[in-house]
């Protein structure tokens, strides 16, 4: 690991111990200017709780339920999203049978479909897995069907003037070209999930995170209402950062554009931009002309690239 890497993680470190620390000072100390800090249980408090709940079996319980629900409908989601914004986006046929519907349903906010949810559902498990399905699926389907709208025509041209069919170019064009933004939506889906799930458990769930943070709220247990909140963000910046990695090892293939610090100036990206001194091949000896155009085309080039390098 570079220095620069490590200096990035201090710095990372560095910020959550100062937000903790203004917590515990603000709590610690009864602060009560306009926010009421008093109400709130210190960063010890919790802490205490949080280990309490540790040991017990109901905090395991609840977390492997909420995974569970999350996966499930996620999971779902990704796979039906993917497939109704591939086809929604190249037909235009299912774009104008479904199109209406899901514009028409996808304003509406996944948490309102509780009642549905209930309604329809014999059970209460696959109600909050419904919840979760809804609001990833929209984010994964819009993402995606923006995607494969944004696909250059020449990518498609070129694989049918090779003979390649309609699952070629599926295969081949459509799902990696579109892949960036899939993996943009999936990485919102699962957010919005998280919050959805939570809330849904809140409401009808039986166990779960949710459900055991809204029992802690109704007596009075502020210390163990915010072990479910950490829990909640844990598990969201774990399962959002998962979708992340995987997404950057499946577009690898990507060019990744390199970071330049700001002090770094000018003459310093042109010096690294620099090609190595070599010799000059020429057209044909004696044509000094053509020479002296090669070598301002790649004088060119090269502050061309380097001014590229230093916007990004």
């Amino acid at each position: 690991m570079t220095r620069h890497a490590l200096g990035r993680y201090a710095l990372r470190l560095a910020s959550l111990l100062t937000a903790l620390g203004l917590w515990q000072l603000l709590t610690g100390l009864d602060v009560d200017i306009w926010l009421r800090f008093s109400q709130f249980p210190t960063v010890t408090d919790v802490a205490h709780a949080f280990a309490g709940r540790l040991t017990g079996s109901d905090y395991w319980t609840d977390l492997t339920d909420s995974l569970t629900r999350i996966l499930s409908g996620f999971l779902l989601a990704a796979v039906l999203g993917v497939a109704v914004g591939v086809l929604v986006a190249r037909s235009r046929l299912a774009e104008d049978l479904l199109g209406p519907v899901l514009e028409v349903v996808r304003p509406i906010p996944a948490i309102a479909l509780v009642p549905v949810a209930i309604l329809l559902f014999p059970s209460n498990e696959q109600g909050i897995v419904f919840i979760t399905f809804t609001a990833a699926f929209f984010p994964v389907l819009v993402s995606t069907r923006h995607a494969v709208r944004a696909l250059t025509p020449v990518w498609e041209e070129a694989v049918r003037t090779m003979g390649g069919g309609r699952w070629r170019i599926l295969g081949a064009v459509v799902l990696p070209g579109a892949l960036p933004g899939i993996f943009g939506g999936l990485s919102v889906g699962i957010g919005v999930s998280w919050i959805c799930v939570i809330s849904a458990e809140m409401i009808s769930g039986q166990y779960g995170v949710g459900y055991r943070t809204w029992q802690d709220y109704t007596v009075v247990d502020y210390p163990g209402v915010f072990v479910g909140m950490v829990t909640i963000g844990v598990l969201g910046w774990v399962t959002s950062t998962a979708v992340e990695l995987l997404g950057r090892r499946l577009t690898r293939w990507l060019p990744r554009t390199s970071y330049v610090p700001a002090g770094r100036s000018r003459s310093a990206v042109l010096r690294a931009a620099a090609p190595v001194p070599g010799p000059v091949v020429v057209k044909a000896e004696g044509d000094s002309e053509y020479q002296s155009d090669a070598q301002q085309q790649g004088s060119g080039e090269t502050e061309q690239e380097a001014r590229d390098e230093h916007l990004v």
